[in-house]
């Protein structure tokens, strides 16, 4: 059974549902009915919802790594610092040292977010547009109902 089906029989049992007076529009609907039809609908729902979902999680999950990293990468750089501070040249190579690892650290994770971001929206985006196609759809199967 097609998605817009399953919508059209949703639809069908929310128009026969029994009014309740007094309730400022509100009816009773057959509970069971309606979640078998959306379990159906859930089952039907385009692949790319399913893919945005799973990169939106990638997406933390690559977020909260690129954080763990850039903390352990600054973790080691301030434990070299520590280990260096002996001697004054030393020290000043190891500050300069640490500067760069730190720059580099937070320019890989900036990077990393972006292109994580940038992936992220043009699948959400796509997404978006397959749901607006089939809101239309049904925007057009309603008015041609009435």
């Amino acid at each position: 059974m097609e998605l817009l089906e399953l919508l059209e029989q949703m639809e069908d049992i929310i128009e026969s549902g029994v009014s309740v007076p007094f309730s400022g529009g509100k009816c009773i609907v057959d509970r069971e009915a309606l979640l078998a039809l959306v379990q159906d609908i859930r089952l039907k729902l385009p692949d790319d919802l399913k893919l945005a979902k799973r990169i939106t999680e990638e997406k933390e999950m690559y977020l909260a790594e690129a954080r763990e990293e850039a903390e352990n990468i600054i973790k080691n750089a301030e434990s070299r610092i520590a280990a260096l501070v002996d001697e004054n040249e030393i020290t000043k190579q190891a500050y300069e040292q640490a500067e760069i690892i730190i720059s580099n650290a937070k320019k890989n994770a900036r990077e990393i977010r972006l292109g994580t971001r940038e992936y992220a929206d043009g699948i959400l985006s796509k997404v978006e547009d397959v749901l607006e196609d089939v809101l239309d759809v049904i925007k057009i199967n309603r008015q041609e109902l009435k």
